[in-house]
């Protein structure tokens, strides 16, 4: 069983699949636990807040409430929904301390294409054919570590970027792991930042990567 916090489609804003109209399941539960998250509400599943899943598809934004549901629930609730969007993100929280092949291979079974965001601190158990993107969260707090199997695995890493510190810990951890030469390496401004996105910039043209912006924060959607 999944412990989900949301299901809604909207339009990807971040990263490689900026602009592809998906269908978000947002998982509850997170141990890293970043200062600076905006999804603060998945991080606990307090038994007090558990709906049923009908409740959590037509929730308010925002709300800490979560159900308890199988992957056959979760395909099932998305046909129920009418979505369109073909494109499944698997957002948290952190998705990545479930194993996510059943819930990937169900939706693969019926035409979608799964993209995990994950910090990579947690083992990926996905699908072959699902896209990771890990944004990796170095959480001294917590005591957790960014995995090389989850670089590794990496289709994509978006990085967060405040400072130029940010740059060298993504630098560390690029020359730590032997990731893949076909592996999207991205910097995302930090809540739209003004010298962070000007950072960015300067280091995506120096080194051929991508920028990432939160267009979705721009454009006022989920």
């Amino acid at each position: 069983m999944y412990t989900i916090n949301e299901i809604f489609e909207t339009i990807q804003g971040e990263g490689h699949f900026t602009g592809t109209p998906s269908v978000f399941i947002r998982f509850q539960k997170c141990l890293v636990r970043c200062t600076w998250c905006d999804t603060k509400q998945t991080w606990d599943a307090s038994p007090k807040n558990e709906r049923t899943l009908n409740e959590i598809s037509t929730k308010p934004k925002g709300s800490s409430t979560w159900c308890a549901s199988s992957s056959q629930e979760i395909v099932e609730a998305y046909r129920k929904q009418g979505f369109f969007s073909k494109h499944i993100v698997i957002t948290g929280g952190e998705p990545c301390i479930y194993d996510l092949r059943p819930l990937s291979e169900k939706f693969e079974e019926i035409g979608c294409r799964c993209q995990i965001e994950t910090s990579g601190t947690s083992e990926i158990l996905t699908s072959k054919m699902t896209w990771v993107t890990v944004s990796p969260k170095v959480s001294k707090k917590q005591g957790l570590t960014v995995t090389n199997a989850a670089l590794c695995r990496a289709n994509e890493i978006k990085h967060l970027v405040k400072t130029r510190r940010d740059i060298e810990i993504l630098d560390r951890l690029l020359s730590e792991t032997n990731i893949n030469e076909n592996t999207v390496i991205a910097l995302q401004p930090m809540s739209q930042n003004i010298r962070a996105t000007k950072l960015c910039i300067e280091i995506c043209i120096q080194r051929n990567w991508k920028l990432s912006v939160q267009t979705h924060k721009y454009l006022n959607i989920p």
